[in-house]
């Protein structure tokens, strides 16, 4: 069996002209139906270019009107199924669905939120540094009791490096604010020395990404929906003229999109094309208001824009066939296998691809594995400085060792328990001293 399906041209991503031959998404569509179907078929374009209108005749022009004069079987294209056009002509089952929904570009699509500044880094690496940051802390504070060059005398002096000290020194050093006193054993100079080239790095990476996700000409104005459009009057906005969608919201008795139609009758702010909508939307201060499909292709081919969440007046894309034509049937339940089969979802993702990758992997988050060596660099460090004052210790310990001729084991373990046993133990008895000196 032969069919002649009627198309449109030049309309991107449903029917291109490739050289010789046709591809995009309806181009597609036709071919796996037919390969289900067992029928072949002959596209012939469009006389006049257009889907199809009833007059005040009531006769048909476009797409509509050669199926119903018989000069085409089939119609295929983004045919929007509606009352007028299913009282004319068969329709299939919708293969595609579209609604009503907003361009914009995405400076003015979403406010500021409460958080934001924490947008730089994910929540994992936040963890990661909040752990590095109480890590190296106590590193500071264990080092700056064990090493002997920073704490020599624990009976008589009192350490600086409290594990609150070390607390507010690191935080000093993240901010590059800078707390004193500094260390001065080699150990816990070379732990700060780690932690200083850590902060340097972390907010670098911080305020690059921070700088990246903040547009400079942001007009800290919030668009999520059709309501918020309605009460602004900042940004203008408009649709296609003598389009669908301005029909809708000229029939509409909701208020909300009532006062939106009257607003672009007043405004003049209707555009004669979709690229013109979509130009406008590029530069700022104007929202397009268009079928949901048709937005998302600009939002994948231009990554300045965004297309808001809410979609309303919610319609289908369907095939067109002879009124009362047995294919109808079959054409509906080859479409119904395809969408159950993932077909229809694959063929979407094919001709709706984005091309803004580069772009999201700009504006990404800075996940944890991306500053892993960063954290390693930081592990070593502290480890060395440990390591350090384990040395210092047990160098000490081996001298004071010969000089009191006991083991350095012996002298080591002395030693260590002086220096780690509970700080509170030693104000208590200072405070004892004290009130024994007042009586």
């Amino acid at each position: 069996m032969l069919l002649f399906v009627s198309y449109c041209a030049a309309l991107n991503p449903y029917t291109m002209s490739k050289g010789a031959q046709l591809e995009g998404f309806c181009m597609d569509l036709l071919s796996d139906i037919a390969g289900k179907l067992g029928f072949k078929y002959r596209v012939q374009l469009v006389k006049d270019s257009s889907y199809g209108r009833q007059d005040e005749n009531g006769n048909w022009n476009g797409m509509i009107g050669e199926v119903v004069r018989g000069e085409a079987d089939l119609a295929i294209a983004p045919l929007t199924l509606t009352a007028a056009r299913e009282k004319a002509v068969g329709m299939t089952k919708p293969f595609m669905q579209t609604g009503i929904s907003i361009l914009l570009r995405k400076d003015i699509s979403e406010g500021a939120g409460l958080f934001d500044f924490l947008s730089p880094f994910t929540a994992e690496t936040w963890v990661g540094i909040l752990i590095a940051y109480v890590g190296t802390a106590a590193c500071i504070f264990i080092v700056s009791r064990l090493s002997p060059c920073e704490w020599s005398q624990p009976q008589s002096e009192t350490n600086t490096f409290s594990f609150l000290h070390s607390l507010w020194y690191t935080a000093g050093a993240l901010t590059l604010q800078g707390a004193g006193p500094h260390p001065k054993a080699l150990s816990g100079r070379v732990i700060c020395s780690t932690w200083w080239v850590f902060s340097v790095v972390l907010l670098a990476c911080y305020f690059s990404n921070l700088s990246s996700s903040k547009s400079p000409e942001s007009t800290h104005l919030t668009v999520k929906g059709f309501e918020d459009l309605a009460n602004q009057d900042t940004i203008e906005y408009g649709c296609l003229t003598g389009s669908s969608t301005l029909a809708f919201f000229k029939n509409s008795n909701n208020p909300v999109y009532r006062r939106i139609y009257e607003h672009m009758e007043r405004s003049k702010s209707l555009v004669s094309s979709m690229d013109e909508g979509v130009r406008r939307s590029k530069e700022g201060n104007f929202a397009f208001i268009g079928e949901s499909v048709s937005l998302d292709l600009a939002v994948a081919r231009h990554c300045e824009l965004v297309r808001a969440h809410e979609v309303i007046g919610m319609r289908g894309y369907s095939i067109a066939a002879a009124l009362g034509s047995p294919i109808i049937k079959n054409l509906s339940v080859a479409i119904l296998q395809l969408s159950e089969a993932g077909e229809l979802a694959y063929l979407r993702s094919k001709w709706w691809a984005s091309s803004c990758i580069a772009d999201k992997a700009r504006a990404a988050a800075a996940q944890p594995h991306g500053l892993k060596g960063l954290f390693l660099i930081l592990s070593l460090g502290l480890g060395l400085g440990a390591l350090l004052a384990v040395l210092e210790l047990a160098s000490k310990s081996r001298r004071s060792a010969a000089e009191q001729r006991k083991s350095c084991c012996t002298v080591l373990t002395e030693e260590l328990s002086l220096r780690l046993r509970n700080h509170s133990d030693n104000e208590s008895q200072e405070n004892v001293e004290k009130d024994k000196e007042k009586a």
